[in-house]
C-alpha cells in the first residue's frame, strides 16, 4: 500500500489503530475493539470498513452455530503486516505534528522560556 491510500487520521480512526496496534498478533472483533477504543459501535465499524478497503487489516466471520453460542457470530479484525507497519507510522506522524503544533502554540509547555 502506498501512503496514498492511507486512511484520514481523525481522532476516532487513531483511538481504533491504537486499540488494533496494542495486540496486533491477535484478532479482535468490533465490541471488543470499540470498547478498547472507547467508541460506539457505529463509529468502529465504518472506520474498520474503511481500514480493510485501504489493505490494513483483514477480518474473517467466526465459525459458530450462533444458536449453540447463544450469541450472533463474531466478526474478528487483525491489522496485515503492513498495515502494522503503515498503523504505527501514521500514529507516530500525527503524534509529531501534534507536538509540533503545541510547540508553536504554547512553548512553555515543551520546556520554553515562560
Amino acid at each position: 500500500m502506498s501512503s496514498a491510500s492511507a486512511p484520514r487520521m481523525t481522532q476516532p480512526t487513531k483511538a481504533v489503530l491504537a486499540a488494533l496496534l496494542a495486540d496486533a498478533a491477535r484478532e479482535q472483533y468490533g465490541l471488543e475493539l470499540g470498547a478498547a477504543s472507547g467508541l460506539p459501535s457505529g463509529t468502529v465499524h465504518p472506520i474498520l470498513a474503511r481500514l480493510e478497503a485501504v489493505g490494513w487489516l483483514r477480518s474473517r466471520w467466526e465459525d459458530v452455530d450462533p444458536s449453540a453460542t447463544g450469541r450472533p457470530r463474531r466478526r474478528y479484525y487483525r491489522l496485515t503486516p503492513e498495515g502494522v507497519v503503515l498503523a504505527g507510522a501514521a500514529l507516530r506522524r500525527s503524534e509529531a505534528a501534534k507536538a509540533k503544533i503545541v510547540a508553536r502554540v504554547r512553548p512553555n509547555l515543551l520546556g520554553g522560556a515562560v
